[in-house]
């Protein structure tokens, strides 16, 4: 069992990472084009699972589907309303052999969605067809990755509790491979300038149309190469990067133009959850007072934003 909040090391795990990427990208326009449009893509998010990430049940003339990435014992499950259920391994093929893979499993699960294309959010988009390049799989480390998603899932939960605002689930999003939840003030934002690599501008439009507060975690790069969490407000109040957050080990990323807190300063303190919930709660606070969010109407009086759940007072007998 891999234990919980494990140790990540994005230099030594990167050929893997950028292997689940590239798979999850095939995964995520199953979604993508059998669901309708959801308010700020929700519906192509991936969610974590006990065993990996699965899609949101999507549409079939059949009735319903969903696919697992099961990252337990390296599989890409299938399952259908009707009964059906099918996989296949996860062992380094190429992005090329691994689409060629789902496309076919979609088609004898009678899924009749197509999953072609290219991946989004990444600065060089070979199409899935064509990218035979050599992948990188490793069992274990899938599983530890994993596993920190999943111990930061289970935060992000407990964060997202006690704000009556629209708020969005904890989910992971393919394209950027991060996990991220947000709550919104309820006021509507400037408009987004867009730019996002292989990303059409429309969907960060829309992604950004309202004023949020945004928090999340991934496994590294972009300027940061340890895995590390984040959080930001759009549009940027002004002064944001001048407030005083915990915990000492977050700090602002002036090129980012957002708060940073290493994963390794979490995973090796003695409450993990404590520390990641003064993260989220602190920065949060930050973007809605210097915005001038109106917490009082957003917020359940009375309730610690966002308060560790007691598992301990909770067991039955």
């Amino acid at each position: 069992m891999t234990e919980r909040w494990p140790e990540l090391d994005y230099e030594a795990d990167r050929s893997v990472i950028e292997t689940l990427h590239s798979y999850l990208q095939v995964v995520g326009k199953l979604p993508t084009r059998a669901l309708p449009w959801c308010n700020h893509s929700w519906h192509l998010a991936l969610r974590v699972t006990p065993r990996g990430f699965r899609t949101y049940p999507v549409l079939t003339q059949r009735g319903e589907a969903e696919v697992t990435f099961d990252c337990i014992d390296s599989l890409l499950v299938l399952d259908t309303s009707d009964g059906f259920t099918d996989a296949f391994g996860l062992t380094g093929q190429s992005v090329a052999e691994f689409h060629e893979q789902f496309t076919a499993l979609l088609e004898l699960g009678q899924v009749w969605t197509d999953v072609s294309g290219a991946p989004n959010e990444v600065e060089v988009a070979t199409p899935f067809s064509e990218d035979t390049k050599e992948r990188s799989w490793h069992a274990p480390t899938v599983r530890r990755i994993h596993r920190a998603f999943s111990d930061v899932n289970r935060t992000f939960e407990l964060f997202r509790s006690g704000f009556v605002g629209k708020s969005s689930p904890s989910h992971l999003f393919w394209g950027s491979f991060d996990l991220a939840v947000t709550r919104f003030s309820g006021r509507e934002a400037p408009l987004h300038p867009g730019g996002f690599p292989n990303l059409p501008d429309r969907v960060t439009r829309e992604a950004y149309s309202h004023e949020v507060a945004s928090a999340g975690f991934w496994l590294g790069g972009g300027g940061v190469d340890e895995a590390a969490f984040y959080a930001y407000g759009y549009p940027t109040p002004e002064g944001l990067g001048g407030s005083a957050i915990k915990p000492d080990a977050a700090y602002w990323h002036d090129e980012l133009g957002e708060f940073v807190l290493p994963y390794e300063a979490v995973r090796s303190c003695e409450d993990p959850e404590e520390m990641l919930m003064v993260f989220l709660n602190t920065s949060y606070a930050a973007v809605a007072d210097r915005a001038g969010w109106d917490r009082a109407s957003l917020e359940l009086p009375g309730v610690h934003i966002g308060k560790p759940y007691d598992v301990e007072a909770h067991r039955e007998g």
